[in-house]
């Protein structure tokens, strides 16, 4: 009896010490581990919001051929931007057939027939275009990004062509069996002629105002991420880190594997895991949506403003080989309303930038000030240059440089009132360099 008794006291301390660990390694409720993995992240909240693929995906301008050499442009946010984009957006693009696109005039196509063009930066995977438009599963576009659509009626034709230009350059895809009527396009090119100004198309591709353009000038109340927000946002156990400060004033947080350095005077991170490996997948879709994922899950999005974010991503410059082994950066511009905000030599700011291996994450920039409502009494109206007056200063800038696009975007300053946004031209050239027209 006494055996049995034994006995049954230590199958219930057993079970008691079982259901302690069981306590001990999961915290209720929600079972959630305390025991993490060295690879798991800890998601900080009420930090960014959460966004969706889908809208990060959009064209940086749009453009409106009207035949005859006119023109104009949309940005994101405007009525009539939202309005084509949307028709586009309702009809299936199919049959691809591929061509050389060196061996067609493309500025005289603009300048003679009607047509609307969408312009997306760097480019954007077909995967993610995707999520947005109407674009058929065809083999030939498979791995490609795509920085232009251009979609035109024949002149003297009933015949509308369709055509997706690679962002590697040289090659361009026709969607010969594109679901739009000639009337389908007259339609959407009739908003451009109700709107000004028009604009010039230069030959190197880039378009000119012929008169002022009017932009916002905004001051956004701010705030800023603490370090110890980001360290638990990115390390599984901050910690085990160890500090290191730097002589030009930043601080390096490390675990050994991964890296977070802070710039202070900045208000800028660079997290680094070069130590990162993720699947066999290196597809420039997945490691696309690998980053939206990322970001979504540490630090989020300033949406604070009601500002957006436009996606761009690009391959490994020049890479040929392998390409499991390409790294792709994939960079998300943040917008104020209908304008980009640049990201500046002497503050860091306006975009979060990712390099991306088999879907996961070896780098990630951001900064840390986030904006903080709306700043309807802190607006001033401004002209921007035109016509002659800006055909003047790009001579004067570029000193016969070829340039790629021009384009208004908010040039940011960090005061004692928040953050200042004040409307520029920025000059890009066909190296890739850029500069503000002062």
């Amino acid at each position: 009896m006494k055996k049995t008794v034994k006995s049954t006291v230590l199958v219930l301390l057993i079970a008691c010490s079982l259901v302690q660990s069981y306590f001990l390694i999961y915290r209720l409720p929600g079972n959630d581990p305390v025991v993490k993995s060295e690879s798991d992240y800890v998601k900080t909240e009420n930090m960014g919001t959460e966004m969706k693929a889908e809208e990060l995906v959009f064209p940086a301008e749009m453009i409106v051929h009207m035949g005859a050499g006119e023109h104009t442009l949309f940005y994101p946010g405007s009525t009539f931007y939202k309005l084509i984009n949307t028709r586009l957006q309702g009809r299936l693009f199919d049959g691809f057939q591929r061509y050389d696109a060196s061996g067609t005039n493309w500025n005289t196509i603009r300048q003679q027939n009607e047509g609307i063009e969408l312009r997306f930066g760097k480019g954007v995977p077909v995967a993610l275009l995707q999520k947005v438009m109407q674009i058929s599963n065809d083999p030939l576009l498979q791995e490609e990004t795509i920085n232009r659509i251009l979609i035109y009626n024949m002149k003297n034709e009933d015949k509308v062509r369709a055509f997706f230009f690679s962002s590697q350059g040289g090659t361009v895809y026709e969607a010969t069996n594109a679901d739009l009527t000639v009337q389908d396009v007259k339609q959407q090119v009739g908003f451009g002629k109700e709107w000004n100004p028009s604009y010039t198309l230069m030959d190197s591709g880039y378009y000119v105002p012929d008169g002022k353009t009017e932009a916002l000038q905004v001051t956004l109340d701010t705030g800023v991420f603490t370090t110890d927000q980001m360290q638990k946002s990115l390390f599984s156990d901050p910690s085990i880190t160890r500090n290191i400060r730097e002589k030009d004033g930043s601080e390096i947080y490390t675990d050994i594997k991964r890296s977070l350095q802070f710039k202070q005077n900045q208000n800028w991170i660079n997290y680094t895991d070069p130590a990162a490996s993720g699947g066999t997948d290196n597809s420039l879709g997945k490691n696309a949506l690998s980053a939206v994922d990322f970001v979504n899950q540490h630090g989020g999005w300033d949406a604070g403003s009601g500002g957006a974010y436009r996606m761009e991503v690009s391959g490994e410059s020049g890479y040929s080989g392998d390409s499991k082994r390409r790294q792709d950066t994939v960079t998300f511009q943040q917008y104020y309303r209908s304008l980009p905000i640049l990201d500046l030599e002497g503050f860091h700011y306006g975009v979060m930038r990712l390099d991306m291996h088999q879907g996961t994450v070896t780098s990630y920039e951001r900064s840390l000030i986030y904006t903080k409502g709306r700043a309807t009494d802190k607006m001033i109206k401004k002209q921007l240059a035109g016509g002659k007056e800006l055909t003047d200063l790009i001579a004067a800038a570029a000193k016969d440089r070829p340039i790629s696009w021009l384009y208004p975007a908010y040039q940011p300053s960090l005061t004692d009132e928040g953050l200042h946004l004040t409307p520029v031209w920025m000059l890009v050239y066909a190296n890739g360099e850029s500069e503000i027209l002062q």
